[in-house]
């Protein structure tokens, strides 16, 4: 082996005695140089090959390339480039060549390699590259896309990024993206071709034998790519993303207008296609010879007109397909436009009306969804339609008794009336709902009561909470019961509290932490109750939590009724309590704090 890696350091000899030749380098940095690379050689010629010596290795080159950039430009030389760079490029792609053979499933170290390639090989060796990947990750086709990209983009190659896409689209024949890709990959190559006639015949050139197939120019070869994939490829939002594709183009307006025709006839029973017909009302152009509007308010009546013609198909839409998901993007639509700023008043009632109108349709009809009364309650309560949201409320429970959001916006439209029935609701919904989706109703009934400055009430509230909700639910609850309580009674009470919880499992960090800080915010603050503090929640989490552990000493340090002299037994116990990542955590941060750095 040492024969080998002496060889590769020889080989490496001409280039380092340019570098030192043309003062780019002294001759103390070559020597570290070679130093650096004997060590770097002998890792990658062991028997017992790891990868991250490999990425090692070729990151120091590339460290390398940049330093001998920077030192080009600084001293203005710009020869020699053969001798140096291209021969330490050379010898870089031979690392990735025995990596990537060596590791062909890491899709990362391949990318890393095109990346390598891109910035300082040929084009013709990424071309290589890229087959030899695409030959053992045929099956992602994320790769096959990017490839073909590049041929396209970057060598100017639309051929060979089309048989690249042919070639994908065997091994996955029902992957959407590769047909979008090559579908923009041809209006793209058309749309080039088309400028360049453009430029020729602008510059009266004879262009001899170069030819300009009409169908190619007309997008003919992208046309036929999207008949094929809507084949294949069944559903309307893969149509819309092929015309959104289109529209990018604006030679392509028949082959437009021919997907927009065959969204409208292979998809008419899909709220997809009925929502972008609508939409596309909005987008539509004024008709040639009409005058722009010029004032607010004409342009308010215009963005009105056009609202209005989305509106007409929304409700043609909803009359055709009647469904819960036509009326959702009906009223996602209207609820969009309602949030538009506008200073136009009319424009802005015009929406809500129009909000409201879809809302109620929707609702007789027995098609909307449950999260859509939530957002029509919000909206009613933001109006001040105080009895309007209540009778939304009262039939979003009746439709969905079950569901914790609806009981949360009922409850919150009584609190909102300052009606005297909350208490009542709150215990209402808990016979309807399951024990372990009540946890949001516990917390919002417990604020409510303290809001209503009702102390005893809100404490026997926390205590039926604990009763009902068990589980890692409850550790939530124990820390709010605690904060409050230390709102409400101060230190004495929360203590108390603390006192009926500590053994009431299961707890969190938070929670003991939360004791600790009470404790420390009094004025004689006692040190025999943080020790008791800090062994109960070392007695739960002293086994995973270091900061725990590193806290506590620090407050033996620093109280003034401390005890310095247990630090030395505290530390013993975490280290025999904690473990793996946790324990060598302790252990720099005990250091750092010993050093004085925290």
């Amino acid at each position: 082996m040492a024969e080998i890696i002496q060889e590769r350091i020889e080989d490496r000899l001409l280039e380092l005695e340019q570098l030192e030749r043309i003062g780019l380098f002294s001759h103390a940095e070559i020597k570290a140089i070679i130093k650096k690379a004997s060590d770097l050689e002998y890792r990658i010629q062991r028997r017992a090959l790891c990868k991250e010596d490999f990425i090692n290795y070729v990151q120091y080159e590339v460290n390398l390339l940049e330093l001998i950039q920077r030192r080009r430009t600084r001293i203005g030389y710009s020869f020699k480039k053969d001798e140096i760079e291209n021969s330490i490029v050379r010898r870089v792609q031979g690392v990735f060549r025995r990596a990537s053979a060596k590791w062909k499933d890491d899709v990362q170290l391949w990318l890393s390699y095109v990346v390598f390639c891109k910035k300082w090989a040929t084009k013709l060796q990424l071309s290589k590259v890229f087959s030899a990947m695409l030959a053992i990750h045929s099956n992602k086709p994320a790769l096959w896309i990017m490839a073909a990209k590049w041929e396209m983009e970057d060598r100017l190659s639309s051929e060979s990024a089309r048989q690249l896409f042919l070639r994908a689209l065997r091994f996955h024949p029902q992957c959407p993206k590769l047909y979008q890709e090559y579908f923009r990959m041809e209006l793209m190559h058309a749309e080039k071709l088309r400028k360049e006639k453009q430029e020729f015949e602008k510059a009266k050139m004879d262009v001899g034998n170069v030819d300009y197939p009409e169908e190619i120019l007309t997008g003919e070869l992208a046309r036929i790519v999207y008949k094929n994939s809507v084949n294949i490829i069944k559903g309307a939002d893969f149509h819309v993303s092929m015309l959104s594709i289109a529209q990018l183009f604006d030679f392509a307006k028949d082959l437009q207008r021919e997907i927009y025709d065959d969204l409208q006839t292979l998809h008419t029973d899909d709220p997809l296609t009925w929502d972008y017909v609508a939409r596309r009302e909005l987008e539509m152009q004024s008709q040639p010879g009409e005058e722009q509007p010029a004032t607010k308010q004409a342009r308010a009546t215009e963005v009105g007109r056009r609202e209005e013609r989305c509106c007409a198909v929304y409700e043609e839409a909803v009359k055709t397909l009647p469904t819960e998901a036509m009326w959702k993007c009906y009223i996602n639509f209207c609820l969009e436009r309602f949030a538009k700023k506008t200073s136009c008043q009319s424009l802005r009632g015009k929406r809500l009306e129009r909000t409201m109108t879809a809302f109620r349709k929707a609702h007789t009809l027995r098609l909307l969804p449950e999260f859509q009364y939530k957002q029509w309650i919000e909206l009613l309560l933001h109006h001040d339609f105080l009895k309007e949201a209540l009778q939304v409320a009262e039939a979003g429970i009746a439709l969905f008794r079950d569901s914790v959001m609806m009981w949360q916006v009922k409850l919150q439209v009584l609190m909102d009336t300052k009606s005297p029935d909350v208490a009542t609701l709150f215990e209402e919904a808990f016979v309807y709902l399951k024990p372990q989706v009540c946890l949001p109703l516990w917390i919002s009934w417990a604020e409510w009561s303290e809001g209503a400055k009702r102390p005893e009430d809100t404490e026997a509230i926390y205590k039926k909470a604990l009763l009902a909700v068990t589980g890692a639910d409850s550790v939530t609850l124990k820390i709010k019961y605690l904060d409050w309580a230390y709102r409400s009674g101060g230190y004495k009470k929360a203590r108390a509290v603390f006192k009926s919880l500590q053994e009431s499992r299961p707890f969190s960090v938070e929670f003991f932490r939360k004791i600790i800080q009470f404790e420390k915010e009094q004025e004689s603050c006692k040190m025999v109750n943080l020790r008791e503090y800090y062994e109960r929640a070392l007695r739960e989490f002293g086994s995973v939590d270091s900061d725990l552990w590193l806290d506590y000493i620090k407050e033996e340090l620093n109280h003034p009724l401390g005890r310095p002299e247990n630090c030395g037994q505290i530390h013993w116990r975490a280290m025999k309590m904690l473990q793996g990542e946790s324990a060598e955590a302790f252990v720099a941060k005990y250091a750092m704090h010993q050093a004085g750095h925290l």
